[in-house]
């Protein structure tokens, strides 16, 4: 099974671009997507679709901010259960449409377009909350089955996932509480897939669209797929497309043994 996450920064705004291209080039069985940017209105208005696929939402209340949606290829089985704070039980109230949750034969899949803390810190709290919150139900629902959660974390884990981590040192996204709410979650059974395979490596998934920083690949890896450890064994690759523009971000692939 192929899994790709990325975060398109607008839906809308992707599919003028190389949307399409992309998802009949690299064919995956589900594309979770965050920052959609496409309230319950624009959703009801412009009625989008993907040839070979159906489309779940999940929008933020306010429009044309935040949200997600999956793409799942026509014949993957599922269960999905639908609506306001979707997936990791009903533990979590999901008004900014950050959470999905789908249950598929041997794993739960969760995509998750986690908060940024904010130029101020002024939502580094509220980040921290939800983190603890989701990570809390992501180890509930492992009771069942093994868990796949991907997505933009909006954190660099450790120095060696942003390309200047000296002059970023309390910056959102590479604070001590962001980078250590990932390591508590981590000791917890769950593994950075991306990391595990590649220990070394100095690979980014954002760009800011600031003094040409992606053409210089300045950047940040703050898009994951973590895995229950159960999982880590089935994981065939993963591996961080780089090449496709669109975004800000880039996506990131993962295909597990079926």
């Amino acid at each position: 099974m192929k899994i790709i996450s990325w975060n398109v920064n607008g839906l809308r705004a992707i599919v003028q671009k190389n949307f399409l291209a992309f998802l009949q080039t690299e064919s995956p069985d589900i594309l979770c997507l965050q920052e959609v940017k496409m309230g319950i209105a624009a959703i009801e208005k412009e009625k989008m679709e993907f040839p070979g696929y159906q489309i779940i939402w999940n929008p933020a209340e306010r429009p044309g901010y935040s949200g997600t949606a999956l793409l799942i290829k026509n014949g993957v089985a599922f269960n999905s259960p639908l609506g306001r704070g979707v997936g990791a039980g009903e533990l979590i109230d999901d008004p900014e449409g950050r959470i999905q949750h789908v249950e598929l034969e041997k794993f739960h899949l969760i995509n998750t377009y986690f908060p940024n803390a904010n130029h101020e810190l002024s939502r580094l709290f509220f980040k921290l909350d939800f983190n603890r919150k989701l990570f809390a139900a992501l180890k509930q629902l492992e009771k069942t089955k093994p868990v796949v959660i991907c997505g933009d974390f909006n954190v660099a884990h450790e120095a060696i996932d942003l390309a200047r981590p000296k002059e970023n040192v309390g910056s959102p996204g590479f604070t001590p509480e962001e980078r250590e709410a990932m390591s508590s979650f981590l000791v917890t059974g769950f593994a950075d897939v991306f990391r595990e395979f590649y220990p070394e490596a100095r690979e980014y998934t954002w760009w800011s669209y600031r003094a040409g920083a992606r053409r210089k690949n300045i950047g940040w890896r703050i898009d994951y797929f973590c895995v229950s450890q159960d999982l880590l064994k089935k994981v065939k690759k993963i591996e961080i497309l780089g090449n496709i523009m669109g975004s800000d971000h880039c996506p990131v692939s993962l295909e597990l043994e079926a």
